[in-house]
């Protein structure tokens, strides 16, 4: 009796965390946490992000080319292909420690000022 008692009592934990995670309990708010969508607008006179903080793990960041001219967008040693007037592309990149991290939208290689700025990893 004391065995089935203690199986009931694990089996109702086991089902109690797993609902909680798929409700949106602590374990997804946990996880929503890892993981950050940043959306990155490349024009020919700026590259703005609509967030410049996160904290660390995995940021997916979408870049759009609303410019004439082709842009790629890098950060942390990562970066697009080039995008032609339209297009779009996603950089998923994952930051393990907490720092500032430049990033830029270039142009054959090259960005000017008003095409740069620091992402931070808090």
């Amino acid at each position: 009796m004391k065995g089935i008692l203690i199986g009931a009592l694990v089996m109702g934990a086991i089902a109690v965390s797993g609902t909680s995670a798929l409700a949106g309990g602590p374990l997804s708010a946990e996880r929503s946490a890892l993981l950050v969508h940043v959306n990155v607008t490349a024009s020919d006179t700026s590259c703005v992000l609509n967030k410049k903080t996160a904290g660390r793990g995995v940021v997916v960041f979408k870049v759009q080319n609303v410019g004439k001219a082709s842009h790629a967008f890098e950060i942390n040693r990562r970066h697009t292909r080039s995008l032609s007037h339209g297009k779009s592309a996603m950089l998923r990149v994952t930051f393990v420690r907490k720092g500032h991290y430049s990033y830029a939208c270039t142009t054959n290689g090259k960005a000017t000022p008003k095409m740069k700025g620091v992402f931070t990893i808090n």
